[in-house]
C-alpha cells in the first residue's frame, strides 16, 4: 500500500471490521455498509483525481498491475509466441508471437516483467539485452512479410545496463529498432502499460499512434536516477518526476504522444478485466483509423511526426 491509498485502505477497513460485527451479532448493518461503500468511491476518486507525478511514478509499479503477458490472455483470443533472435538466444525479458484480436491478426511484442524473486531474474526485471531488441526487430519483420498491425506493450526501468549487453551492442541495436519501426510498412501500435524508461522504451515505441494508460510514465531518465545525478541523492526524486514532466497528461500537453487511456478507478491492477476491455476497445478503435491511410501516407505521416518532435521554429 502506497501512503496516499491510505484514506481508502482506512475506509476498506471499516467495512470489513461492519461486517464481521453484522455476521456475529445477527444484526443488519448493510445501510452502514452501503454508506461506507459510497464513501470508499468517493474517497477513491478523489485521491486518483489529485495524484501528483511521483504517486504516478509509484503506481505505474504496483506488483498487481497488469503485465504484457496478462494483457495478451485479456485482449487476445489466440497467442503464438515466438522464440529467438537467431543470433544469440531467446530474450526472455522481450516476448512476442503472432496473436489474434476479434479475429484481427496481429504481431504483439513487449517487456515482460516478473511476480516474484525467481521469475523477475528470469525476465531480468523486464530489461531487455540486444538480443531482446533482435528479436522483436525480427518478429516485426515478419509482421510486415505477412502484412499485419503490429502492437507493442512498454514496460520497463530501462535497457538492461550490464557490460556484456553493451559488448553485444545495446546502442545499436537499439537504434536499429528505431530506424526499421519508423519505416515499418504495416500499421504499428505502441502502448506504455507501466514504466516507459530511456532508450530500453523506446526502442520499441516508434508508432503510427503512441498511447499512454493513465498511470505510467515515459521518461529518458527515472525519477530517481535524476536526482541521484542532479543532487546525489534519491531524496529529491519527488522533485525530479515533477520536474521531467513524464506522466501521461504532461506527454500529451508536449505532443510526444497521441492519447492518454482512462484506467479503472483505482488503477488498472484494481479492475484488471475492465482495463483489458478498455484496452482491446482501444486497439480495434486505433487499427480501424490506421488503415484508412495508405502504406505511403502511413510511413510518411510516422516520419513526420517523430522528426518533428522537439524542432523549435524561430520567428
Amino acid at each position: 500500500m502506497f501512503d496516499f491509498e491510505k484514506p481508502i485502505d482506512d475506509i476498506l477497513e471499516q467495512i470489513e471490521k461492519t461486517k464481521q460485527i453484522a455476521e456475529k451479532s445477527k444484526i443488519d448493518l448493510s445501510a452502514a455498509v452501503l454508506e461506507l461503500e459510497a464513501k470508499l468511491a468517493q474517497t477513491r476518486k478523489h485521491v486518483f483525481s489529485n495524484l501528483n507525478a511521483w504517486q504516478k511514478v509509484q503506481l505505474s509499479r504496483h506488483p498487481d498491475r497488469p503485465y504484457t503477458i496478462d494483457y495478451i490472455n485479456g485482449i487476445c483470443d489466440g497467442f503464438i509466441e515466438l522464440h529467438g533472435d537467431r543470433t544469440v538466444k531467446d530474450d526472455k525479458a522481450m516476448i512476442g508471437g503472432f496473436a489474434s484480436i476479434e479475429g484481427q491478426g496481429v504481431m504483439i511484442i513487449g517487456q515482460q516483467k516478473g511476480r516474484n524473486t525467481k521469475s523477475r531474474q528470469y525476465r531480468n526485471f523486464g530489461m531487455a539485452n540486444p538480443e531482446g531488441y533482435r528479436k522483436a526487430l525480427r518478429l516485426m519483420k515478419l509482421a510486415e512479410k505477412f502484412n499485419k498491425p503490429v502492437i507493442t506493450f512498454i514496460d520497463t526501468p530501462g535497457a538492461s545496463p550490464g557490460l556484456e549487453a553493451e559488448e553485444r551492442g545495446q546502442g545499436e541495436a537499439i537504434a536499429r529498432n528505431l530506424f526499421e519501426m519508423s519505416v515499418l510498412k504495416v500499421p504499428v501500435i505502441c502502448i506504455i502499460i507501466g514504466e516507459g524508461a530511456s532508450g530500453g522504451a523506446l526502442g520499441i515505441g516508434i508508432g503510427d499512434k503512441v498511447v499512454m494508460l493513465e498511470f505510467t510514465w515515459y521518461s529518458v531518465i527515472s525519477p530517481e536516477s535524476c536526482s541521484s545525478i542532479l543532487w546525489r541523492s534519491w531524496d529529491f526524486k519527488e522533485t525530479a518526476a515533477e520536474a521531467l514532466k513524464l506522466s501521461a497528461t504532461d506527454m500529451l500537453g508536449n505532443g510526444l504522444i497521441d492519447k492518454v487511456v482512462k484506467e479503472p478507478l483505482g488503477g488498472a491492477h484494481n479492475n484488471p478485466q475492465e482495463m483489458f476491455a478498455i484496452l482491446k476497445a482501444e486497439i480495434l478503435t486505433l487499427l480501424t483509423e490506421i488503415k484508412t491511410m495508405s502504406v505511403d501516407e502511413m510511413v510518411s505521416k510516422r516520419i513526420e511526426k517523430f522528426a518533428g518532435m522537439g524542432v523549435v521554429q524561430e520567428i
